[in-house]
């Protein structure tokens, strides 16, 4: 029975457009507008419903296990809340800047250099002064895009939520990333979990920036979810060839810069020299392209971009973003950054703390390789991929492990002793840890289409034959192909196809 199959297969379906996807988002549960019924709700603020929250937990899920436990990195929980001086040490009161031009007619604010660009075609560095961006305004005469109307003079916006703590409303702010965390600790779990480098440390949870113009729903967002890795290592030593071993016949697909022509898929090997000769980047690039595999992201449709100097975060010295084709174009789901020691030198110098640890018989600063991966827009991007029409019904296509529910339970007839028996499988799924669903209302044509629709891989059915031997159909959603079971092997079947990814 297959799983999953590749949307292109199907002759008679029809990718779904943006609209279709936000149309499933909103009337089936996944993510909707937060304080919707109030006109005053800020945009970028967005909440997920019964089906998206599964959905959100499977894909944590999976990246924990396929990247935190598979490396055997450390997870922490930080503070969403940091003291201002730990944002001025590690550079993003100063640095974590968007250019915004507003309008003097309608008060209209945009980005300065993504609208320029739009309007121009050109390539416009976000880290131009705002006399810069004031000259290339003039120069091909830019007017408010909403009324029409005279931009005044751009400005450099931080995008930190300042906060206040406590009656002396003392300065902080929500985190903008949870990275900062990782390096506020790390001396305290060198220590106290004895850490021998190199060594990964993740953390995942919500960060905040005050984004000028939110947009695309998850793709862009004021209040987001990362999932991050800052793996410390000494950069001097070889790694771990035995680590490398394991993934050489991982192949990438690298963009580097500058860009001629299409990404190159190249082994393992070849991208260490892409990377600098440095093996761990190398290694850990390959753990990311095979978890959003296993997610379900074909590789042709994936790539690792080399960023030029100009756009690179102020923290790093080397960037690549790992990409995924959709219908909007390229977009970036993963930062991966090389940020050398700036974050732990920089908090020394600011803390007047000592956090350089001994790797062997050397005391070290470690540099760090990151992994910030974006949850919201991850999971957008797959119901792009996978959300497709075909003539006669919508279809949710994500693996087993991602789909908020991975079975359906249905009476075929709405009695007592088809009901009961139909209850009693779904009990005893429940009690297994399955996200299962219930469902004895309208035919079942129709209830299959309902469980197509939201990405239900299984639909299992009892039937009057169930109540004779003991077996249910099981029905699997993209061939529509059915199967007869015992009810006792239900629920080792469902756990064999949920696992079933390598």
């Amino acid at each position: 029975m297959t799983s999953n199959v590749n949307p292109s297969a199907v002759s008679t379906e029809k990718k779904a457009t943006y609209e279709d996807i936000l149309r499933l988002a909103l009337e089936r549960g996944f993510f909707y507008p937060s304080a919707e019924i109030y006109n005053d709700a800020a945009a970028g603020f967005w909440d997920y419903g019964p089906l998206g929250f599964l959905m959100k937990s499977n894909f944590i899920r999976e990246w924990r296990r396929r990247l935190v436990n598979f490396d055997e990195m450390l997870e922490i929980d930080g503070s969403l809340i940091l003291p201002k001086s730990v944002f001025e040490a590690s550079g993003h009161l100063s640095s974590l800047v968007d250019p915004l031009v507003q309008c003097t007619k309608c008060g209209n604010r945009i980005r300065a250099d993504k609208y320029i660009s739009e309007k121009t075609g050109l390539q416009i560095d976000e880290r131009l002064s705002p006399e810069e961006f004031q000259e290339l305004i003039q120069k091909y005469n830019l007017k408010c895009p909403k009324c029409g109307g005279e931009l005044g003079k751009p400005i450099q916006f931080n995008m930190m939520f300042r906060v206040g703590v406590g009656t002396e409303n003392a300065d902080a702010y929500l985190r903008p990333e949870t990275a900062q965390s990782i390096f506020l600790d790390f001396s305290r779990l060198s220590k106290t979990m004895r850490i021998k480098l190199p060594k990964g440390i993740a953390q995942v949870g919500k960060s905040f920036r005050n984004e000028i113009s939110p947009r695309q729903s998850l793709v862009r967002l004021r209040e987001l979810i990362q999932a991050e890795i800052e793996v410390f290592f000494n950069p001097k030593p070889s790694f771990d060839p035995g680590k490398l071993a394991k993934l050489k016949d991982t192949r990438l697909n690298v963009l580097s810069f500058p860009y001629t022509g299409e990404a190159k898929e190249v082994e393992l090997e070849d991208a260490v020299k892409i990377f600098g000769g440095m093996e761990i980047i190398a290694y850990y690039f390959a753990l990311l392209q095979r978890f959003y595999e296993a997610v379900g992201f074909e590789k042709s449709n994936t790539r690792f971009r080399e960023l030029s100097p100009s756009d690179r975060a102020f923290y790093t010295t080397s960037s690549f973003d790992f990409e995924v084709k959709t219908s909007l174009g390229w977009n970036e789901l993963v930062a991966c950054n090389y940020r050398t020691d700036y974050d732990l030198s920089n908090h020394t110098r600011a803390s007047k703390k000592d956090l350089s640890v001994m790797d062997d018989e050397t005391k070290i600063v470690p540099h760090v390789v990151e992994l910030s991966l974006g949850v919201d827009r991850s999971l957008f991007y797959l119901l792009d991929s996978y959300f497709v029409h075909e003539s006669n019904r919508d279809v949710l296509r994500l693996r087993p492990s991602i789909s908020p529910y991975l079975a359906a339970v249905f009476p075929l007839l709405s009695k007592p002793e088809f009901e009961d028996k139909a209850r009693a499988v779904y009990d005893s799924l429940k009690t297994e840890d399955f996200a299962v669903f219930y469902d004895s209302s309208g035919n079942i044509g129709r209830r299959y289409r309902r469980m197509d629709e939201v990405g239900t891989p299984y639909c299992i059915t009892i039937d009057p034959q169930s109540l004779d031997d003991n077996t249910v159909t099981i029905r699997e959603r993209d061939s529509m192909k059915q199967e007869r079971i015992p009810i006792n092997e239900v629920s080792t079947r469902l756990r064999a196809l949920r696992d079933n990814v390598k």
